[in-house]
């Protein structure tokens, strides 16, 4: 099933700090439960969203034959007597290419372009140098990017966002998909969701519906569907789209989907000829499936240990039963030492999937990593049983590769790893990885995928990882052909893109794409053969019917489809390409790959967006940069990381040695944390703000943050002060040490600005920052990045993250410092307490009776929490976890006097004797 998500979103920032309760969007991908009283509660103290009216924002999508372009467009007005600052966001398909960004201000229109990504880089560094460091993509859920960009509006003006991408449809499981993500978080004037599909094949069914719609907004979906032709549109009106009569609360909030196929015929497939260009789709209908024998090669490594073997287990029982009786299968379990079931692949009869199955839960964890000779094992079963002929004739084989982590024993080169098992394949097999949550190089994983015909898939550490793992082996579980090859007359054709594949899968689609030599229809003869449960060759004339007479009611959809989809596919392999074959192959492919992303405007891995913002007096050279992640950029536990830019090197993330800087959204349930001097932030999503204090109290004093006795878990830090402090200043604090003790484990953490010190039961590990590290055991795991961040791992539970901040050791006040973030903080207990821990499961609270403050930017008001009515303070404190240097500026509700009326008790209540 091809899925194209797209995510449209749109806040505000109100003079220099930025109003989060004013806000027109909610930045984290969380369900809110709001209710309409505090929906309009939080409507009514807002101070921005009177003066920020989003008048329009339209979704328009058009689909030429699988070739999707998409436009995204939003209105705003500032109505206010002063300048706001407008954030425009959009989620768009990890696969799609953007061709174009502008932003139209009073008249004016400013134009993205697309170049070189060393020579964008050139002009982003320049800006750089003036102050500017902002970034425009990062990755964003599993499947998305996010592109965002701001803007500085005089008053009383209008701002027109607009960004295009393309895509071209793959089908999976039988369907393509397209859905948008829209997140207004206020009502819109004016807001259309429109597609039209255009399919000369025939559509042979299509559904569209929402998350979000009730039942009365159901009859707002409008779906017209002809033989070829369909059109879907989603237009609320303003008072539709209210939770309820009274209340400025929007229901649009969530995915809205499009779901099709087309109609299959039993011949070489469809063909459409544009001005000189052709695609090819070939998924031809009832073909019989092919036995396939298939070796399953399973990493039992420790990192494997608790849910991860769980959920392997959990999906390869589930697996198994879906083997067709017909199909050859085998198991090889490795960590250091190669473990096959049997000898030889077995027929999936009943009796042997039983006892595959039994064989299955006793799968337990165990040592290290060797990638190279389990691979080498499987291959080798496969290719000896079918000289022995032991397997079906015409059978197709395929390694299905599971790993979490990197090659640690054994070969270890993960170069030499590549070429043993290219050499041992030989082309006879196919390879997928999948890889097992983010410990790993997946570059490597989807390297040797590609090498040898198959694909990397990773797999999200997440509840539904069985779910994924299954979803995965269903799309290539039945093979319908082998070895397929497409012939076109060679003086008729020219600038092919890849006319041989592995395999044709059920539910799937192969496209083939290239020129006519001056459109030479007349002698346009096709050729397909391919090996299924017979030989397969079939041979026609392709015809080229018209578009404008398939489609006479339509103007020409978004102008040449056809070369634009050429150019997509060609760029898409190229990449692909870029990472095999001889050095010279390599720089071939990315070269060409290059001058294609430039002629058709495509933001590539190889090319960037540079979108210069309007002038203004404090920042003239005001220049943002928008590049296309690889999937290796996308690290984090939730598949979400920024682009950074470090000495004007674009990264999504800060990798030293084996380990890497957890990127933004490693933190998505990080909710309360504790960094700076020291700054409490409890971050509310339910609520889309936050709340913060600090505490402030002697260096040496050790605060009791985390401790759940429940679970046995408890966390402390240590203040420590500035190394000089000048007569009659205050005193700032930061924690310079954590101790974190898991009492059922029988693990202890001590962490400082100089070590990391592990002991458990009588064993004692000691580590230095100084130097990237993975320790993995039974009980917790521990990964260092170098002079960045500790990630300590407990085994069936939390996760919590350590940032160093480094400062110049001449300093003459200031040295280096501790932040602490909790990953996963809803797997403690409800009993759960301290500074921090009291906040993990929430906390209510109402903000009322906005009033200017002693800062005229930074607001008073009235909160009731805790049976309390607290006078707060509407400012900001810096968040470190997108950004160690400089941090982020976070908007939030200063509670003041350490937190009184926040916390529970006083803070004194916290105050411990000893760190562990």
């Amino acid at each position: 099933m091809s899925v194209v998500r797209t995510v449209l979103l749109l806040w505000v920032c109100v003079g220099p700090w930025v109003s989060t309760y004013g806000a027109l969007v909610i930045s984290r991908d969380t369900k809110v439960q709001d209710n309409p009283d505090r929906t309009r509660h939080i409507t009514k103290r807002s101070v921005s969203d009177v003066e920020i009216e989003v008048q329009s924002m339209k979704v328009d999508c058009k689909v030429a034959s699988r070739f999707a372009h998409t436009v995204m467009t939003t209105v705003a007005k500032n109505k206010g007597n002063s300048s706001k600052e407008i954030f425009f966001e959009v989620d768009l398909p990890k696969t799609a290419f953007i061709t174009n960004f502008s932003m139209e201000i009073d008249g004016e229109t400013y134009v993205g372009e697309v170049k070189e990504k060393e020579k964008a880089k050139k002009q982003y560094e320049k800006a750089v140098s003036s102050g500017q460091t902002a970034g425009l993509v990062k990755a964003s859920g599993r499947k998305m990017e996010k592109f965002s960009v701001s803007v500085n509006i005089a008053a009383y003006s209008n701002v027109t966002f607009t960004l295009t991408y393309e895509e071209l449809l793959k089908r999976r499981l039988g369907k393509y998909e397209i859905m948008t993500r829209v997140k207004p978080n206020q009502l819109v004037q004016n807001f259309e969701i429109v597609a039209d599909i255009y399919e000369p094949q025939g559509i042979a069914f299509l559904d569209a519906y929402g998350t979000f719609i009730t039942n009365e907004l159901l009859p707002l979906v409008e779906k017209t569907v002809t033989d070829k032709k369909a059109h879907v549109s989603f237009s609320p009106t303003l008072d539709q789209q209210r939770k309820c009569p009274d209340c400025d609360g929007t229901l649009i909030d969530g995915d809205f989907l499009i779901k099709y196929d087309v109609n299959r015929a039993e011949s070489f497939g469809d063909i459409q000829i544009v001005n000189g260009y052709f695609v090819h789709y070939f998924a031809p209908a009832d073909l019989p499936r092919v036995p396939k024998n298939v070796m399953f090669v399973i990493d039992i490594s420790g990192s494997m240990s608790g849910q991860k073997m769980d959920q392997t287990r959990k999906a390869l029982l589930t697996i198994l039963n879906e083997l067709h009786e017909d199909d050859y299968f085998g198991l090889v379990l490795f960590d250091d030492n190669i473990e096959p079931w049997r000898p030889s692949l077995t027929k999936a009869t009943e009796g042997n999937v039983t006892a595959a199955k039994d064989f299955v839960k006793t799968i337990e964890d165990r040592g290290t990593t060797n990638i190279n000779d389990a691979v080498l094992k499987a291959v080798e079963m496969l290719i000896t049983d079918a000289q022995q002929n032991l397997l079906p004739e015409n059978s197709v084989s395929m390694v299905i590769l599971l790993t979490d982590g990197q090659p640690t024993a054994g070969e270890t080169d993960t170069v030499v790893i590549q070429e043993n098992v290219q050499a041992a394949i030989d082309n006879n097999v196919t390879l997928f990885c999948l890889g097992f949550g983010y410990d790993l190089d997946y570059g490597f994983l989807d390297s040797m995928a590609k090498q040898n015909d198959g694909l990397a898939r990773r797999i999200y550490e997440a509840s539904d990882a069985a779910v994924q793992l299954q979803g995965f082996y269903e799309e290539v579980a039945s093979p319908l052909l082998s070895d397929v090859h497409f012939r076109y007359p060679e003086d008729v054709v020219n600038s092919l893109t890849n006319s041989h594949f592995k395999q044709l899968f059920n539910g799937s689609e192969i496209v083939v794409a290239g020129q006519l030599n001056e459109n030479d229809v007349e002698n346009f003869l096709i050729e397909v053969s391919a090996h299924g449960v017979d030989e397969y060759v079939i041979q026609g004339q392709a015809t080229a019917q018209e578009w404008d007479i398939i489609f006479p009611d339509q103007e020409y959809i978004f102008g040449e489809f056809t070369e634009r989809l050429w150019a997509y596919l060609t760029i898409e392999q190229l990449l692909d390409r870029k990472d095999k074959g001889s050095p010279e192959e390599r720089a071939n492919a990315t070269a060409e790959a290059l001058d294609l992303s430039l002629k058709y405007s495509f933001v590539t891995p190889l090319t960037s967006m540079v979108v210069t913002k309007p002038e203004n007096e404090e920042n003239p050279d005001d220049v943002l940069i928008a590049d296309k992640l690889t999937e290796d950029q996308r690290v984090g536990p939730h598949p979400q990381a920024d682009v950074l830019y470090a000495g004007g090197q674009p990264l999504a993330f800060l990798r030293v040695g084996s380990a890497s800087y957890p990127p933004s959204s490693y933190f998505d349930d990080s909710y309360p944390l504790v960094d700076g001097d020291p700054h409490f932030i409890i971050e509310l999503p339910e609520k889309n703000d936050a709340l913060c204090f600090n505490i402030n109290d002697e260096p040496g004093t050790v605060l009791n943050l985390v401790r759940d006795p429940e679970l046995g878990i408890v966390v402390n830090g240590e203040t420590i002060g500035d190394k000089k402090t000048d007569s009659g200043s205050r005193v700032n604090t930061y924690f310079g040490r954590f101790g974190i003790v898991h009492e059922k484990l029988g693990v202890r953490l001590m962490v400082s600005t100089k070590e990391i010190s592990v002991a458990q039961d009588s064993r004692m590990v000691k580590l230095q920052w100084s130097h990237s590290a993975s320790v993995k055991g039974a009980n917790i795991d521990l990964h260092i990045t170098k002079d960045r961040s500790l990630t300590v791992t407990l085994k069936d539970s939390v996760k919590f993250v350590i940032i160093l901040h480094k400062v110049w050791k001449k300093h003459p006040y200031h040295q280096d410092y501790l932040g602490f973030y909790t990953i996963d903080s809803h797997l403690l207990s409800p009993r759960v307490h301290g500074l921090l821990g009291q906040f993990y499961h929430g906390v209510q609270f109402e903000v009322s009776d906005t009033y200017p403050g002693k800062d005229p930017e930074k607001p008073d008001a009235s909160m009731f929490i805790k049976g309390n009515k607290l006078t707060v303070t509407r400012g900001w404190q810096r968040d470190f976890r997108r950004d160690v240097k400089n941090g982020e500026k976070v908007p939030c509700w200063f509670v003041h006097n350490n937190g009184t009326g926040l916390i529970d008790g006083s803070p004194e209540d916290y105050v411990v004797s000893s760190l562990i």
